[in-house]
């Protein structure tokens, strides 16, 4: 499932994903059968079912952001992006999350949260 990739991104965004997937990988060198039925049960949650894959990816969107976790805002923003979330959907998603978490949460959707969409998305503020 992760690969190692041999092309060094260029941005902050995709190095982020990219180390997050290297410590994956070192990880399941060390502990394969304990990845490998993580990774299967994570894979299989973000497939459609009664929920579309867009709006799961926006749940762990906002979850991440309650959690204060940026390597997964970064990872549920640009999978909500190529399911074509809107700006308005993500922002929407932000608000929800502060709702429940507060000015933490409404930081890391406003800053983070956001920059990666700009990124991942092509568009600026």
């Amino acid at each position: 499932m992760m690969q190692e990739h041999s092309e060094t991104p260029n941005n902050f965004f995709d190095q982020s994903i990219l180390d997050y997937k290297e410590g994956l990988n070192h990880l399941k060198d060390q502990l394969p059968r304990m990845t490998q039925g993580y990774f299967d049960f994570t894979e299989s949650c973000f497939e459609a079912g009664a929920i579309d894959e867009k709006t799961k990816q926006l749940i762990a969107l906002a979850i991440s952001i309650y959690a204060q976790d940026e390597y997964c805002i970064i990872y549920h923003t640009k999978g909500a992006t190529e399911h074509n979330a809107s700006e308005k959907e993500i922002m929407e998603t932000v608000a929800v999350s502060a709702a429940l978490g507060g000015g933490a949460a409404m930081a890391q959707g406003v800053t983070l949260t956001m920059d990666s969409y700009h990124h991942y998305s092509n568009t600026e503020h």
